[in-house]
C-alpha cells in the first residue's frame, strides 16, 4: 500500500515526487503516480523506481494522501473519479488553480479531507514555495501534514483560504514575472555592450543572490535598496528611470490581473 499518490505526472506531480524521495520523507514503496500517458508512466516508473497506473482510482484506494497534481478544468472530474477508491480521513490535496476546497469537497465522499496548495515551478529545484489552505472538513493537524510534506520542494506556509487567489498571483506566478525581468536585463546588458551569455549570468546570479540575502537576512526590500543606491549615483539613476516609467505600478497591475484570473478560473 503506498501512503502517497499522485495523480497526474506532469511538471510539479514529477517535482513534489522527485524532492520527497530526495529529502528522505518517503520511499519508492511509499508513493504512486497516476499518469494516462503511457510513455510518460514508462518514464516516471524506470527513472524513480515506483508503481504507475493509467488512472487515478487505480492508485487512490487505502491510501492516506492524494494530491491532485492536474489541470484546473480537470480537477474536479478526477476528484469525481476517485471518490469512490477513497478510505475515510484520506488527506486530498489539489494543486489546481482557483479551484476552492469547496468545489472538490463537492464532489468528494464527507469523510475526504480536502488541503488546497499553490506550489511553484522553483519546487522542480528543491526551492518552491507554496502556501497551504484547508477545506472545512480537514483538521488543523492534517494542514500540517502537507505544509511539512512540502517542505521536501522548499518553502511552505499555512494562509487563509481566501487569501489563495492573491497567493497564486504573487508566489505561483511569481517565477514568470522574474524570469521576465532577468530576460530584460540581460538584453539590457547587450544593448550597452555585453555579450548575451555574461550578461545572462551576471542577470541571473544577481537575481538568485539578491533573493538569497534578502531571506537570510530578514533585511526589508527598501532597506536593501537604499544601501545599494549611493545618493547620485548609478542605482539611484537605475531606479528613477524604473519609477519614471511606473515600474512598481506595472507589477502591481501584473499581479492584479493574475489574482482575477486564478479567481475566474474557479468559476
Amino acid at each position: 500500500m503506498a501512503s502517497i499518490a499522485i495523480v497526474g505526472g506532469g511538471r510539479m506531480g514529477e517535482a513534489l515526487l522527485a524532492g520527497l524521495l530526495a529529502s528522505g520523507r518517503a520511499q519508492p514503496a511509499d508513493i504512486a503516480v497516476a499518469e494516462p500517458s503511457p510513455t510518460r508512466r514508462d518514464e516516471i516508473a524506470e527513472r524513480y523506481g515506483i508503481r504507475c497506473a493509467e488512472r487515478g482510482a487505480d492508485v487512490a484506494g487505502d491510501t492516506e494522501v492524494v494530491v491532485l497534481a492536474v489541470k484546473p478544468r480537470i480537477v474536479e472530474a478526477v476528484a469525481r473519479e476517485i471518490g469512490p477508491a477513497l478510505s475515510a480521513g484520506t488527506i486530498v490535496v489539489s494543486i489546481a488553480a482557483g479551484v476552492s476546497t469547496a468545489a472538490i469537497e463537492a464532489v468528494l465522499p464527507d469523510t475526504a479531507h480536502v488541503v488546497r496548495v499553490m506550489p511553484n515551478t522553483p519546487a522542480m529545484v528543491g526551492a518552491g514555495m507554496s502556501v497551504v489552505s484547508g477545506g472545512s472538513r480537514a483538521p488543523d493537524a492534517d494542514v500540517e501534514r502537507v505544509r511539512a510534506l512540502l517542505e521536501a520542494v522548499g518553502e511552505a506556509v499555512v494562509i487563509p483560504e481566501s487569501q489563495q487567489d492573491a497567493a497564486t498571483a504573487v508566489s505561483g506566478s511569481g517565477p514568470a514575472y522574474v524570469a521576465v525581468f532577468v530576460e530584460a536585463l540581460a538584453r539590457a546588458g547587450v544593448s550597452q555592450g555585453m555579450p548575451y551569455e555574461t550578461a545572462l549570468k551576471l542577470a541571473t546570479q544577481t537575481t538568485a543572490g539578491t533573493a538569497a540575502l534578502l531571506a537570510e537576512t530578514g533585511r526589508h526590500p527598501e532597506e536593501l535598496a537604499d544601501a545599494v543606491a549611493s545618493p547620485g549615483g548609478t542605482t539611484a539613476a537605475a531606479l528613477e528611470a524604473l519609477e519614471d516609467r511606473r515600474f512598481r505600478a506595472a507589477v502591481a497591475a501584473a499581479v492584479a490581473a493574475a489574482t482575477e484570473r486564478s479567481k475566474g478560473l474557479g468559476g
